[in-house]
């Protein structure tokens, strides 16, 4: 079933001392450096972007030759497709991310890419099928990627490559938190900032499967009502910009809509605030980013009569605050990460997830805004996924 093609080495662009480095440290395979007219066992030579200090995504970034590297008995060579850029690929360039691979090290956190020769004890993948890394694994931002082929799962290539490549770090963080942290009923409502992200949209639209409203908070913009629009298309029942929420009671504003139970915070400061002011007794607030990069501020009122008590815990980017329950009508404040829960034991569980989602997005029913960039013009892509050029939608390099 193997199927490994000659290949000769290609002259490689840069400093050998870096190359050595980051092929012995992110690779794990010295042997490719070896100069070796042709192999039966080696990937082709592979286009990254890498990054050999920490810092400012768009001045430490840049993109270079690879040479091959040796594929081993159980090993996968895969083609790359598509990967995109996610916030949390920039944090750990930055070195905030609490979990990050050592500098020299290639970008990249999920992908889907196309199987193009395995070893010769790999079971279950042929060249062609179409993996994903699950769960997720550095160095998705290169055209040839080789791991073992624990790594990679198998998808249908019945849905569209942009979504393979996307479908695990945002739908599966709204998917879990969802389900993770209350029962939730068709009939019941939710409450998040953020809405337009795709952890954003993805809660939209999981919620409407399961007839369950979602009130939306949005900062103001211009152009808002256009994204209100594109929201409630997405199955939103109530869209809010920060600024309508200047009122003494919100709640007053949801009309028949019940009390969420249930909130999301990615943003932080106000933004946070007001999704607390949505919630009703025993209610929940789960927070899984801070994009405006400000504290999380506890009301007094919500001290006194939701009896808010939080203690703070490591694991959550810097710090994790958690609103522990004391009595019954306590307010929970929760943090949420992704890359905890997908745990080695939950591999298996979160794959079949994975494909669940997958089938939401062959049924029409999980979308969500994307830009397709080709590799090369990785700095436009990375300078929109910065911020730099305004309100963007996701980027997804393409190999």
């Amino acid at each position: 079933m193997a199927l490994l093609r000659s290949v000769g080495v290609k002259a490689v662009k840069g400093p050998s001392s870096f190359l050595f480095t980051l092929t012995r440290k992110l690779l794990h395979r010295p042997q490719s450096l070896r100069t070796r007219p042709f192999s039966s066992a080696l990937s082709p030579p592979s286009k990254a972007v890498v990054y050999d200090l920490q810092g400012p995504p768009d001045s430490v970034t840049k993109l270079i030759d690879l040479p091959p590297v040796e594929i081993k008995e159980n090993d996968v060579c895969v083609k790359m497709l598509a990967a995109p850029i996610n916030p949390s690929d920039i944090n750990r360039i930055e070195g905030v991310y609490p979990v990050r691979p050592q500098p020299p090290a290639i970008g990249g956190y999920e992908g889907v890419g196309e199987v193009h020769s395995v070893g010769s004890a790999v079971t279950g993948l042929s060249p062609g099928d179409w993996v994903i890394p699950s769960p997720p694994s550095s160095g998705t931002w290169q055209t040839y990627l080789v791991k073992d082929q624990n790594v990679w799962h198998k998808v249908n290539k019945d849905v569209p490559m942009e979504y393979a490549a996307t479908i695990t770090v945002n739908p599966l963080t709204a998917l879990r938190m969802l389900e993770d942290y209350i029962t939730l009923n068709s009939g019941d409502a939710i409450v998040q900032n953020g809405a337009t992200s795709m952890v954003g949209q993805c809660v939209i639209q999981l919620a409407h499967v399961h007839g369950i409203h979602s009130i939306n908070i949005l900062r103001d913009r211009a152009g808002i009502d256009e994204v209100k629009e594109k929201l409630k298309k997405l199955g939103a029942d109530e869209v809010f910009t920060e600024s309508q929420l200047e009122v003494k009671n919100v709640k007053s504003l949801l009309g028949n809509i019940p009390e969420p139970a249930l909130g999301f915070n990615c943003v932080g400061g106000n933004s946070a605030s007001l999704v607390l002011k949505f919630l009703r007794q025993e209610g929940t607030m789960v927070t899984y980013g801070g994009m405006s990069k400000r504290p999380i501020t506890v009301s007094t009122s919500s001290f006194i009569f939701k009896q808010a008590i939080y203690h703070i815990s490591k694991g959550f980017q810097k710090t994790q605050v958690n609103i522990v329950l004391i009595e019954e009508k306590d307010l929970s404040l929760r943090g949420f990460w992704l890359q905890r829960w997908m745990t080695t034991d939950k591999a298996g569980e979160s794959r079949k997830m994975i494909d669940s989602l997958l089938d939401l997005v062959r049924d029409g029913k999980l979308k969500y805004e994307m830009e397709l960039v080709p590799f090369e013009k990785f700095k436009t892509a990375l300078d929109k996924a910065l911020g730099k050029l305004g309100s963007q939608p996701k980027q997804v390099l393409i190999f």
